[in-house]
């Protein structure tokens, strides 16, 4: 029986010189472009803010006036002091009628009460420093069986609903849209329906904001390890 010849597999031809380079600056374009992106938006807002607040400061201290020359990221120091200031005194009684009044006046503008009160929720949402963030993000089946959903674990249900659903044990978790994570659903799941996962808040609200083009790094999980339950609250 005749043997059939060997076929040699080709070698990918070498790449060229222009192909090599094209390749190390697409590289370095990944690494400096980032970096110079970031230190370019951080200088730009520092320049911005200074812009703003350090003509509002009075001659006798403006920088200008007593150095005869600027002096680069006062204007930030100034408004980082004024605001903590502020967020100081709204904590008083004091403050805090001063702020409700204001709201109040606010209200009563139909166009100026739509853009504060988003701008609000935005805001406390995302500079919140309470105790009532959420505890952990999960994947729950949602809007039918098959299809998965990230939300986050706000608190166990109590009250009435688990006596009237007959569920002894819901979880009360909130469900974020894209690309606006600061509106979404609350939705009352049973434990067991509840696929707890490893990335943190801030991971799974960057892959909810970036309607998934963001994801967060792998976490390698031993074999044999099951998953995470979800704590109870006070646990």
């Amino acid at each position: 029986m005749a043997k059939r010849p060997i076929r040699r597999v080709p070698r990918p031809p070498r790449p060229t010189l222009i192909q090599r380079l094209r390749g190390d600056f697409l590289t370095g374009l990944v690494v400096v472009l980032p970096m110079f992106l970031t230190i370019y938006l951080v200088w730009a807002t520092i320049g911005f803010i200074d812009d703003k607040v350090v003509p509002l400061i009075p001659a006798g201290y403006n920088p200008e006036n007593v150095f005869g020359r600027n002096i680069f990221g006062l204007g930030l120091i100034v408004f980082l002091v004024f605001t903590t200031l502020v967020g100081a005194l709204a904590k008083g009684i004091i403050g805090r009628q001063v702020l409700h009044f204001g709201e109040r006046i606010v209200e009563r503008m139909p166009i100026v009460r739509s853009i504060y009160n988003g701008l609000k929720q935005i805001a406390e949402t995302i500079f919140s420093q309470t105790n009532t963030s959420f505890q952990q993000a999960c994947l729950i089946e949602y809007p039918r069986k098959g299809l998965w959903a990230i939300a986050f674990v706000s608190t166990e249900t109590r009250g009435e609903i688990p006596v009237k659903t007959g569920e002894p044990d819901l979880i009360s978790v909130f469900l974020p849209t894209t690309p606006n994570p600061t509106s979404g659903f609350l939705l009352l799941v049973p434990r067991r329906d509840i696929v707890p996962l490893d990335m943190t808040i801030e991971e799974a609200a960057k892959l909810v904001i970036s309607a998934g083009l963001v994801s967060p790094p792998e976490r390698p999980q031993a074999a044999g390890t099951a998953p995470p339950k979800v704590a109870k609250a006070g646990a």
